[in-house]
């Protein structure tokens, strides 16, 4: 008999931890002038080609739809090595122990992220299909700001 209670909690303790939201929005007060999307590219040291597609496709989809936005730092691109210790910290804030795709809005100096790695990793070897769904998640979010 205590061998399945012991079990049963196990369980539910294991379900509990292990559900974790993929849209996690977590408002983490910052500067009230900024109002911007980061995209945020976390790799580690070792990359498989989907994990470079998604680089890839992610710097096409700035690149050709997003440029003017860039380059007035409205969207910010950065390609992040979690293996680095002086990434830790931004690692950690993201939750991000590998290969991560993370869109970060930044609006009245209030966070919301957004992870977007199992998007990233379902279609970042389909350029074209990649590319569309990034643009409308982007598109959706420059719209709130």
């Amino acid at each position: 008999m205590k061998i399945i209670k012991f079990f049963t909690i196990l369980t539910i303790g294991l379900i509990l931890t292990a559900c974790n939201d993929q849209n996690k929005s977590n408002d983490t007060p910052i500067d009230q002038s900024i109002s911007k999307i980061e995209v945020i590219d976390f790799h580690s040291t070792h990359r498989c080609m989907t994990c470079n597609a998604i680089e890839a496709n992610t710097k096409y989809t700035l690149d050709t739809y997003f440029s003017k936005e860039m380059k007035a730092d409205q969207i910010t691109f950065q390609v992040i090595k979690v293996d680095k210790a002086e990434n830790a910290k931004i690692a950690e804030k993201f939750e991000a122990s590998g290969t991560a795709l993370i869109l970060n809005v930044i609006k009245d100096g209030k966070e919301t992220k957004t992870d977007l790695t199992e998007f990233a990793f379902m279609n970042g070897t389909d350029q074209a299909t990649f590319s569309k769904e990034l643009k409308a998640k982007i598109e959706t979010q420059l719209k709130t700001l």
